[in-house]
């Protein structure tokens, strides 16, 4: 039996050497050390080993050699002579027993009846029955959790653990006293089970382990196995946080560790616990914060584990205070250091660390509810009221402190202590300009005072307690109330509204801002003040700063700076208050947005200079000058009639000037570093300038041509190589030389390589470009007089671009520029008028009151007026567009002359008809063989590429506004246009809705335009509209005279076909309609054909028999027709010889379609059609 006297702890050097089996260190243990490890030490001399070398051979002797002079062994060696294979197969047998239902407590396979009492009985045992007895009390107080005297006792503890695992040996005796030690030894004789022990220690334990005994004794003994082997205290650590478990251990442990090379900037206990308070684990910092709240409710003790934490943070704390520093203020408050001296200030080597611990003060006190003591509070105001030197670090560590104080107001309690906070402040505030420059950093803390203070005086805590968080970088719940001290002293004392704005004028802007600067900036400053309105406030210019800020950018663009530039704007346009209308800031003037773009890249100004300002700052600058357009546009009147001059938005020529499509090209490619400001300056151009946001332009794609012999073609390839950019210098050039490429004989090639160089520059100076392009393609009569057009005279009237050289309506490369730039100045001019409109509303207003003075009763002009007058001439501007492009259309009398006709459009996508080919043309079988021989009047004709250039822009300005489509078709156009249009353009269709509406007019010419528009829509058609337009006819037929009688039915005659064969439940409305007619010619003609009446009777019989009546006898019921009428009607005999002859299908009774009045078939008695020519004395 082993003597408790001997016991002790086993030190780090002796577990050390059990653990690597050092025979010679173990050789130079003490022997009350040495005694410790005996059980370990029998087992290895007695045992037989798995290495057989000849090195183990001499440490086992020396084992031995030790092991000879110790008394103990004896006993030891007696335990380990029992059958250990029969005393686990009797184990397993008491354990099956001991878990069957209803076992006795008294039943036992190991131990017999005891005679005497556990104790009694295991001193009078041989070795076998000790170790019986001992596995019998383990099973015992597993099943029963019964108490067993046998473990109450240290002193048998040799005997009694060889048998055991060390965990359960804990897990009983965790409640005993000076336990502990013991549990270290049996640890220390079984080394390899160390982590498997403090594992199961640590999944069983309490969460908090300070609330009960055995946590606290579980801790103990856990800090006491990590003293035994110290390198094993990190990872005990590491376990603690995954399980969650015993939170004083892992705190317990951090005071315990001693690193081999010591961190002078942060200590491991700052580490430590701002790791799991600042750590992104949730749970973690749930579960520490509970550790915390749990320990300030117990009585401070000093074996508490919180209180030895929070003890060893103050010492930390109060090492690194300047040792000059007191609480008391001198009354000579005006004796202050100068930066440098020795008073007050925080030594350099101090200052990261004084950074960690007020980090960390912050988290226990805002995130686990740590109160601070008196002595604690006093210590931190000292620290953060404490001078550092001006680097980084100090410049961080200023910035903490100064949130610190906000979050946490409650530590200046007294009045020497607010006014040592009122005097640090104004320190702050007198070096934050040599701090920046001194220690060369862009975010400084002057910057957070403005801020600060600017939130303080309009009353947005919400905004200063998100700043205070973002700082610190926790957060924490911070009351609105508690900063109601703070707020006196900032907006009283330290800083007013007028201080506050003269001061942030004189703050230097950041150089190279960007994404990439972190921190509070001046810019966040001159943002708040913009948005309270305190330069306007109190006359303080700002436009100088800004515009410096917006010079000094760079990539990837800070998000501060688009709120900043939209805030400027509205400080510009809108008054401070009605009291005083004209306090707004100045805007950038066009001087200085000019040096801006002067250097630009693919500028329109000076080229080939060196490139001052950042692709950054031009795109800031393009979008403050669109922005300020659109809010111009935008202003409320109550805004311009509060001010006594009107805002004026930057003139055109400035805007001439400046490379917009350039500048939104480049600024596609850098869409990832500019944030949203490429969608911002999109929405703006599309507002401003919609001429510059043509589908076309965004969808144009690259495409190479091969090489070519001619040497102007060769050059033409090479400049396709070139990026658009690049292109600009030729650009004068291109245009210069298009009226050259009109004349005759000039490849296509070269004109579709100029079309697509064109294209290529239209992506970056589209507005000069146009300009040139423009005058470059004016008669040659005009270019002998030099008009030359500007960008101004364009926007006002668009149609100018039509007024070109005719030749170019037959050049469909050109063509095609010219229809480009068609569309985008009708859309510049609408953006023009728009703003036209807005800019002159003031001054119309006042004209009009004028004019109105004196003259009671006459109401002002209202404001829908003048724009409805806009739109009017808006339509006007895009009808006279699309009739002047539908003029373009018509072939000439030479084009005629080649067989061109507009019908052939709508004739090759209806298909080849039966009958349809109008005299004298070729079908497309007979047109295919003198193609080659007449290319002019084929499907490739330069008439044809044109027809279609044109319809494919009228059908995007119907889609854009339909009401354009019926402007022009309420004022008609040529009917032979109408095949080409509704062929051509998709959108036509549209015209299905207000045909009703133009058949209700009174004028019989839009009547008739609107059947034969009808007539066409055919892959479209509508029964409804169809029949309507058969009633009008039948309706006009009645109340027309016999002149406009003949006008208006010899032109809609042929359209009874095309409604037929759409729509052939019609063909009895239409035979009615023709029986009416026939019945008013009739009475016309009374008095010159009396022979008429037979027929009329005969075609009223055919109306009213039954179609498809069979004759008696099987055959087919025959026309008899009266001599008098063939008389009568000469020309129109169906028995002429000459008549052809056609028959329908099987299916259908109507007849071939045919477009020519001047041609019309009548059925015959056998079912036949025969052709009539010219039936015009019918009417």
């Amino acid at each position: 039996m082993a003597d408790s006297a001997g016991l002790q702890f086993v030190s780090s050097y002796a577990f050390e050497a059990m653990q690597k089996v050092d025979v010679s260190r173990l050789a130079a243990l003490s022997d009350p050390e040495l005694r410790l490890l005996l059980p370990c030490l029998v087992r290895m001399a007695l045992c037989a080993p798995a290495d057989q070398s000849q090195s183990w051979a001499q440490d086992k002797k020396l084992i031995l050699r030790l092991l000879s002079g110790v008394e103990a062994v004896n006993s030891i060696v007696a335990l380990l002579s029992v059958d250990f294979h029969a005393l686990e197969q009797d184990a397993r047998k008491e354990q099956q027993l001991r878990h069957k239902a209803g076992g006795s407590n008294g039943e036992s396979i190991l131990v017999s009846q005891l005679q005497h009492g556990l104790t009694l009985e295991f001193e009078h045992s041989d070795p076998l029955r000790r170790l019986r007895l001992t596995l019998s009390g383990r099973l015992k107080w597993r099943v029963f959790l019964k108490s067993s005297e046998l473990f109450e006792s240290p002193v048998y503890l040799d005997e009694n653990c060889l048998p055991c695992s060390p965990l359960w040996m804990w897990q009983r005796l965790c409640f005993m006293s000076a336990m502990e030690t013991g549990f270290c030894v049996w640890v220390a004789n079984v080394p390899d089970s160390f982590n498997e022990v403090c594992r199961g220690l640590i999944k069983n334990g309490e969460r908090q382990d300070e609330e009960s005994v055995g946590g606290r004794r579980r801790t103990e003994a856990l800090r006491q196995l990590c003293q035994m082997n110290p390198s094993q205290a990190l990872n005990i650590r590491a376990m603690v946080v995954e399980e969650c478990h015993l939170p004083g251990l892992g705190v317990a442990l951090t005071l315990d560790y001693r690193p081999d090379t010591p961190d002078e900037a942060v200590s491991p206990l700052v580490s430590y616990v701002s790791g799991l308070l600042l750590g992104t684990n949730s749970k973690v910092r749930t579960w520490f914060s509970m550790f915390i709240r749990n320990g300030q409710q117990r009585k401070r003790e000093s074996s508490s584990v919180l209180w030895q934490m929070r003890r060893q943070l103050l010492l930390e704390l109060v090492a690194i205070l300047p040792r000059s520093r007191s609480t008391h203020v001198p009354n000579n408050s005006g004796m202050e250091e100068e930066p440098g001296s020795g008073y007050s200030g925080l030594r350099e080597e101090h200052v990261v660390k004084a950074s960690a611990l007020l980090r960390l003060y912050c988290a226990l006190m805002g995130i686990a509810g740590l109160r601070p003591t008196d002595e604690e509070a006093e210590q931190l105001l000292q620290l953060m009221t404490s001078r550092p030197p001006a680097t980084p670090a100090g410049v961080r560590f200023v910035s903490l402190s100064f949130c610190k104080l906000l979050a946490f107001p409650t530590l200046v309690s007294t009045p020497e202590q607010e006014q040592l906070m009122v005097m640090w402040l104004s320190w702050m505030i007198k070096e934050e300009e040599y701090f920046e420059s001194a220690a060369g950093v862009s975010a400084s803390f002057g910057e957070m005072l403005l801020l600060v203070a600017m939130y303080f005086h309009s009353n947005q805590l919400s905004s200063i307690i998100e700043l205070v968080c973002s700082t610190l970088g926790m957060k924490i719940a911070i009351k609105p109330s508690s900063l109601s001290k703070m707020k006196t002293i900032f907006t009283q004392e330290i800083f007013t509204e007028q201080v506050v704005t003269a001061h942030a004028v004189r703050v230097a802007v950041t150089n190279n801002l960007s994404a990439t600067i972190t921190g509070f900036l001046p810019i966040h400053c001159i943002y708040q003040l913009l948005r309270s309105r305190a330069f306007t406030k109190h006359k303080v210019s700002i436009k100088d700063w800004i515009y410096r800020q917006l010079c000094e950018t760079t990539t990837p663009i800070h998000t501060q700076l688009i709120p900043l530039i939209d805030a400027y704007i509205n400080s510009i346009l809108t008054p401070a208050s009605k009291a005083n209308p004209e306090a707004t800031n100045q805007p950038i003037t066009e001087q200085e947005i000019l040096n801006v773009f002067q250097s630009a890249a693919g500028g329109e100004g000076s080229r080939g200079g060196r490139q001052r300002y950042s692709i950054t700052t031009q795109l800031l600058i393009l979008y403050y000058i669109l922005s300020m357009r659109r809010t111009c546009w935008r202003a409320p009147n109550n805004w311009v009639s509060m001010m006594q001059r009107k805002p004026k938005s930057y003139s055109a020529a400035l805007m001439d000037q400046i490379p917009i499509k350039y500048l939104v090209t480049q600024a596609q490619g850098l869409q990832q570093e500019l944030g949203g400001l490429h969608s911002a300056l999109l929405r703006l151009l599309a507002t401003n300038y919609p001429n510059l946001c043509l589908v076309e332009d965004w969808v144009c794609e690259e495409e190479k041509l091969p090489s070519s012999s001619p040497r102007l073609m060769r050059i033409l390839e090479h400049l396709t190589l070139l990026s658009p950019g690049d292109l600009i210098p030729y650009a004068e050039a291109l245009t210069a030389s298009m009226a050259l490429l009109l004349e005759p004989a000039v490849p296509r090639r070269i004109l579709q390589t100029l079309n697509k160089l064109w294209m290529g520059l239209n992506t970056v100076m589209p507005r000069r470009l146009w300009v040139m392009t423009v005058n470059a393609l004016q008669p040659s009569a005009k270019l002998l007089h030099q008009q030359k057009y500007t960008q101004n005279d364009l926007m006002v009237d668009p149609l100018i671009v039509l007024r070109c050289d005719q030749r170019v309506y037959r050049c469909p490369p050109l063509m095609d520029i010219v229809l480009h730039m068609l569309n985008g100045y009708l859309l510049a001019s609408k953006a023009y008028l728009h703003c036209h409109l807005k800019e002159t509303a003031d001054f119309d207003r006042q004209t009009q009151t004028v004019s109105n003075l004196g003259v009671p009763g006459q109401p002002e002009t209202p404001e829908v007026t003048r724009e409805e007058l806009k739109n009017a001439l808006l339509s006007a501007q895009d009808s006279a567009a699309v009739q002047l492009l539908l003029e373009v259309c018509l072939p000439t009398s030479e084009e005629q002359q080649l067989g061109a006709n507009t019908e052939s459009l709508l004739s090759s996508i209806r298909g080849s008809v039966p009958g349809k080919s109008k005299q004298g043309s070729l079908g497309p079988r007979a047109r295919g063989g003198v193609e080659d021989a007449e290319p002019e009047g084929g499907l490739l004709s330069d008439l044809r590429e044109v027809q279609c250039l044109i319809c494919c822009l009228l059908h995007q300005m119907f889609i854009a506004d339909p009401n354009i489509a019926k402007l022009v078709h309420f004022q008609g156009y040529p009917q032979a246009l109408l095949p080409l249009t509704v062929a051509g353009i998709p959108s036509i269709h549209i015209c299905l809705d207000f045909i009703p509406e133009l058949l209700a007019q009174p004028q019989l010419e839009k009547q008739i335009f609107a059947i034969q528009l009808l007539s066409y829509f055919t892959r479209c058609p509508s029964l409804s509209v169809a029949r309507l337009a058969i009633s009008v006819m039948g309706t006009l037929l009645t109340v027309l005279t016999r002149a406009k009688r003949f006008s208006f039915f010899m032109p809609i005659l042929p359209c009874l076909v095309s409604f037929c064969q759409a729509f052939p439940p019609l063909y009895d409305d239409v035979a009615g309609l023709l029986v009416q007619v026939g019945q008013v010619c009739a009475s016309d003609v009374a008095t010159k054909a009396r022979d008429i009446d037979p027929l009329i009777t005969r075609l009223q019989y055919l109306k009213e028999k039954p179609r498809g009546a069979v004759a008696p006898g099987g055959g087919s019921s025959k026309l008899t027709l009266p001599r008098g009428w063939q008389r009568s009607w000469g020309e129109l005999t169906l028995m002429s010889s000459s008549a052809t002859v056609w028959r329908p299908p099987s299916w259908t009774s109507s007849p071939p379609p045919c477009t020519d009045y001047r041609h019309r078939y009548a059925r015959g008695r056998a079912g036949d059609w025969t052709l009539i020519n010219n039936p015009s004395n019918c009417l």
